[in-house]
């Protein structure tokens, strides 16, 4: 491989300009002040972790980690996601504080995807995670805090479709007996939303009528309330029946936060299906194809680590943000340029610095040469300064 040339850098990776990082800490700084007042604390776990236990834990799969290997040939891992290491913390430091636990953070997270695929292989989520509520209500404030979370990040205009794992898996199981492999070759194009796939995988499955004409059905089980009713009419395995019951539960209590608006049922969304347990959700704005949040319930995780405890959680996508929401409303910060000279340095500095002290004001101290040419106003329009006081 050739050397790389000094402005290159790795393929996935960006830099980010003074504009942008304004834009991505605002984001940052309102989704979490949004989630604390809910009560969700903010937690920060380091960037490696050991592949043996939070790696090996994380729902992103094994090809899709950057491994590492430390001074005594440990392989470790950069955290591909913060479900994993929360968890781990919940089952140790945090192991004697009472259920349930809120929590929030923001924090860069990395994955290795193939250089043809131009996907990041460094990204930016923000998000939180309710441990040991197993109940629809747990999940229906989940759903809701990543709706005022989005909100609070900008999205004007959005969507969230819940789904529910355990329906799929009591209809497959109940139209593909002893057919695990058909089951998931089914699950993966719906996770892939693959619905020509699905209704072609269909056909090359030897099934009755029946049962391909109720399979095929599921990609219409979108809407509100009511698909509740249409779900059970098509699968009567007691798994099936389980989820939605809970998700009626979850709607109505949806309803009592205000914000069924942004919601809708769609029974074709299952997140990975080896990962999830329960309720899945994403979140989709309206300008964008691709879901700007999603979530859902793992009640399998925290076992691994030795404490077991249901759980739900989310994470809004950073970065798809950042590039769908517009510049701050609020107004920037008032620029002021203190230009001295070695003589007067003490006092400007300590002019600076009182200017500082009061708040609302960005003070930038630069000593300048006696140049016949400086003048204030010239200074402020070329450098971008609202004003310049000078110590010359």
């Amino acid at each position: 491989m050739a050397k790389p040339k000094v402005f290159e850098k790795p393929t996935g990776v960006k830099d980010y300009l003074p504009e942008a990082v304004a834009k991505l800490r605002t984001i940052e700084r309102n989704v979490l002040d949004c989630m604390e007042r809910w009560g969700y604390r903010q937690i920060m776990t380091p960037t490696l972790e050991y592949y043996d236990t939070v790696g090996v834990a994380s729902s992103t799969s094994d090809e899709k980690l950057f491994k590492l290997l430390d001074k005594k040939g440990t392989t470790v891992v950069l955290r591909s996601d913060m479900t994993a290491p929360i968890a781990r913390v919940v089952a140790s430091l945090l192991k004697d504080h009472p259920l349930p636990l809120r929590l929030s953070y923001h924090s860069n997270v990395f994955r290795a995807f193939e250089d043809e695929a131009g996907r990041e292989a460094e990204f930016f989520q923000t998000g939180g995670e309710l441990v040991g509520d197993a109940t629809a209500d747990g999940d229906a404030e989940v759903v809701a805090l990543a709706i005022a979370a989005l909100k609070a990040a900008g999205v004007q205009s959005f969507k969230i479709a819940i789904g529910h794992v355990g329906f799929l898996h009591g209809l497959f199981e109940e139209a593909l007996p002893d057919r695990p492999d058909a089951q998931d070759a089914l699950k993966d194009r719906l996770l892939q939303r693959d619905h020509v796939g699905f209704r072609n995988a269909l056909r090359r499955f030897s099934l009755s009528e029946f049962d391909r004409d109720r399979l095929e059905s599921v990609l219409r089980l979108r809407g509100g309330r009511e698909i509740c009713e249409r779900a059970e009419r098509i699968a009567e395995h007691e798994k099936a029946r389980d989820a939605v019951r809970h998700l009626r539960e979850v709607w109505d209590a949806l309803c009592d936060y205000g914000v069924s608006g942004h919601v809708l049922l769609d029974l074709t969304v299952i997140g990975d299906f080896s990962y999830y347990t329960g309720m899945t959700f994403e979140g989709y704005a309206a300008d964008l194809g691709f879901p700007v949040c999603n979530g859902g319930r793992y009640d399998n995780l925290l076992r691994q680590f030795g404490r077991p405890a249901a759980a739900t959680g989310f994470a809004l996508k950073t970065n798809r943000i950042l590039e769908l929401v517009g510049e701050p409303t609020a107004l920037p910060p008032r620029r002021v340029l203190v230009a001295y000279s070695a003589r007067r340095r003490t006092e400007a500095l300590r002019h600076a610095a009182d200017m500082r002290s009061r708040g609302g004001t960005v003070v930038v101290t630069q000593r300048v040469d006696r140049d016949p040419n400086f003048g204030a106003a010239g200074c402020a329009a070329s450098l971008g300064y609202d004003d310049v006081i000078e110590f010359l």
